[in-house]
């Protein structure tokens, strides 16, 4: 009997811990779809729902300009730092050589380091190269990433090293070793790379706002930032919180789609020597 209650406890604090998370998200989603005067009673049903809030925003801003900007860059970002990690981590977990252990604790080390360190040089040399208002200061400095490699350095060093032998005495080359033979054993790897490359790359803020003025060039997170504090918004809150609504929905959605193999992959990577 104590178990059982001890269990409906658990549950319900669970319970009441998720809707707190939740609540937030569901309450900016309804205020969006709500009449500018029902928003500050905080009621969660409004009287009415009216998809005017997304309208105006839409007549504002070049929203889906913006959105195509993000998703551009985030693909590119997310595809290519797929594959430089895989590499990376491949060569830290499975090749030979002096200063291997020497590079990981390096990379280990810049883990710890703020985006805000490097900011300034990296800025410096777009403007040296020429990048600025262009997709290539969007998506040459995140082409690789410190998690993702130490993220497949342990997937790596997780497969038996009798499957990289029997590809290599089959003739494959490394790169194919990589990406036909290892690639298809680490797939919960591969999803949680790609949901933070994505996330990583969808919710940057600041590094756009350096180097990009062109509005035609500008990230979702960038014109909806713009847009809510620049005054273009006219201080209405409804077409802010669709603008929010609208900029937040899409990592929403590729998390609950690949929530199991990102739980998976964070539950059952350890730390092997």
């Amino acid at each position: 009997m104590m178990k059982l209650i001890k269990k409906i406890l658990v549950y319900l604090f669970l319970t009441i811990a998720a809707l707190s998370f939740i609540y937030p998200f569901i309450w900016m989603i309804m205020a969006s779809l709500s009449p500018e005067q029902d928003i500050g009673t905080l009621i969660l049903f409004p009287s009415e729902l009216t998809l005017d809030n997304y309208k105006m925003m839409i007549g504002k801003i070049p929203i889906w300009r913006a959105l195509f900007n993000s998703l551009f860059v985030s693909g590119i970002n997310t595809g290519l730092s797929l594959v430089f990690c895989t590499m990376v981590g491949y060569a830290l977990a499975r090749m030979e050589f002096k200063i291997r252990n020497l590079i990981f604790f390096i990379i280990i080390f810049t883990m710890s380091l703020p985006f805000q360190i490097t900011l300034i040089p990296n800025y410096v040399l777009m403007v040296k190269l020429g990048w600025t208002d262009t997709y290539l200061s969007l998506t040459v400095p995140f082409l690789i990433n410190a998690f993702g490699i130490l993220m497949f350095r342990q997937a790596f060093k997780g497969i038996p090293q009798a499957l990289i032998d029997a590809a290599r005495i089959d003739g494959c080359g490394e790169l194919r070793i990589i990406f036909r033979i290892l690639w298809p054993n680490i797939k919960p790897t591969i999803i949680t790379v790609a949901i933070l490359a994505f996330m990583g790359s969808w919710n940057e803020v600041l590094w756009p706002l350096i180097v990009i003025r062109d509005e035609q060039l500008m990230t979702l997170p960038q014109l909806v930032t713009l847009f809510t504090v620049g005054g273009r918004a006219e201080a209405q809150l409804g077409v802010k919180l669709a603008a929010a609504v609208f900029l937040g929905a899409p990592i929403i959605i590729a998390y609950l789609i690949f929530q199991r193999h990102f739980i998976q992959s964070m539950a059952s990577t350890g730390l092997k020597d």
